[in-house]
């Protein structure tokens, strides 16, 4: 997942503070011992959650389409739409590898997945070429520790499972995280980066011209451009004290979205600039968390993850929130309107994308039950309802419409 660090050059840890571990706090920890195969989705069908009359405004009852592996999230689609790929963790294995799996938008459900990455170490970020025919991702499996690294981590769970502990989301902003790219069945992988530090949170341009990542090479977690034929032609386009990530093109390849904590130590906030990394602009303020923004292939259209953290007392709720947006490249003004909120279901709402064609949404949630493990569900969102119900952009000059 993408998150923010500390700066031990030894082991970041990404907790996040109240921030990303509360929007997680319920998703499933795998605790299972022995290193396992991946299992095949399970034929059980899942159970259609309870949806809130917020919802049902806004969204067709959204289905469970990954199962079979103890969890599964950061999910996003093939060009033709025709499979996903995430990322999930295999039983009885500590570490989330990357898979990509056969998508029907006519038939939703859980199909079998393949696995994309070595299986070994910790992976991330997963994103399909232009083309559709490689999968970039991150891994850490060249650790000359893996081992250790790997029984640490069994170690670790096997102790929680005897305690009845379960933790808290975290993610290691692990040293040997590199970029890599390989086909669709894993095979041909390719090193794209090898540089001292965390290399993740990465995607290609339109495109294909350019790839964006994150890296902590110089000791902040910043935003980088490369070439994206071979990730060489290295450029730095954030250089903020605080993490920026989880960066993503728009659609014209004029614009990355991305989210920082520049302001405020894990408050993450969303930020646009243009794809030169000038005309920053702060979309999100306040006493919240604002995360894993997402354009729309055809809307003017930024869909994120966000959570109100002003109350200490009360459980923040991490649901999808939805803004229309201006934007004129020429004078790097980049202006939206209040967003519309379209989740509210008790558990955490996170990390959506749309489709390709723009009609479908798909995010990761934990919507089977109390305590149950992170999944990707989809469902097709009712555009016209929440045209109608999208607040308008204020005007220029405007105290609200000044960003």
């Amino acid at each position: 997942m993408r998150k923010t660090f500390n700066r031990s050059l030894q082991h970041r840890l990404l907790t996040h503070g109240a921030a990303i571990v509360a929007a997680l706090a319920s998703f499933s920890v795998d605790s299972s011992s022995g290193f396992a195969a991946e299992q095949a989705p399970s034929p059980t069908k899942s159970p259609n959650p309870a949806a809130s009359a917020l919802e049902t405004g806004y969204l067709s009852p959204p289905v469970k389409v990954t199962d079979g592996l103890s969890k599964a999230g950061e999910g996003y689609f093939a060009p033709d739409g025709r499979h996903i790929c995430y990322q999930g963790v295999p039983a009885g294995y500590p570490f989330y590898q990357i898979y990509v799996q056969p998508f029907d938008a006519k038939a939703l459900r859980p199909t079998t997945p393949t696995r994309v990455s070595p299986g070994r170490g910790r992976t991330t970020c997963s994103w399909f070429a232009p083309d559709g025919a490689r999968l970039l991702f991150a891994s850490s499996h060249p650790d000359p520790a893996i081992d250790k690294t790997e029984a640490d981590a069994k170690a670790q769970a096997e102790e929680d499972a005897r305690a009845g502990r379960r933790r808290r989301y975290q993610w290691d902003f692990d040293p040997h995280m590199d970029l890599f790219t390989s086909r669709l069945d894993g095979s041909d992988l390719r090193r794209l980066t090898d540089s001292p530090g965390y290399d993740a949170e990465c995607s290609w341009s339109p495109d294909g011209k350019s790839l964006l990542f994150v890296s902590d090479r110089d000791g902040d977690a910043d935003i980088y451009v490369a070439d994206g034929a071979d990730g060489g032609n290295v450029r730095q386009l954030t250089n903020a004290p605080g993490y920026d990530g989880g960066p993503f093109f728009s659609p014209d390849g004029q614009w990355i979205c991305y989210r920082t904590d520049r302001v405020e130590k894990d408050m993450l906030q969303i930020h646009v600039m243009k794809a030169d990394g000038s005309g920053d602009t702060a979309i999100t303020s306040g006493k919240g968390v604002h995360w894993a923004p997402y354009w729309h292939p055809t809307k003017p259209w930024l869909i994120w993850t966000g959570a109100d953290h002003s109350d200490p007392t009360q459980r923040p709720n991490y649901d999808l929130w939805v803004a229309r947006f201006e934007a004129d490249p020429a004078t790097g003004s980049f202006r939206t309107g209040a967003p519309l909120r379209i989740t509210d279901h008790v558990g955490a709402d996170v990390l959506p994308v749309f489709s390709p064609d723009g009609t479908l949404l798909m995010w990761t949630a934990s919507r089977d039950g109390e305590r149950s493990a992170s999944q990707l569900w989809v469902s097709q969102p009712d555009f016209d309802a929440i045209e109608r119900d999208l607040p308008a952009i204020p005007p220029a000059g405007s105290a609200e419409g000044s960003r």
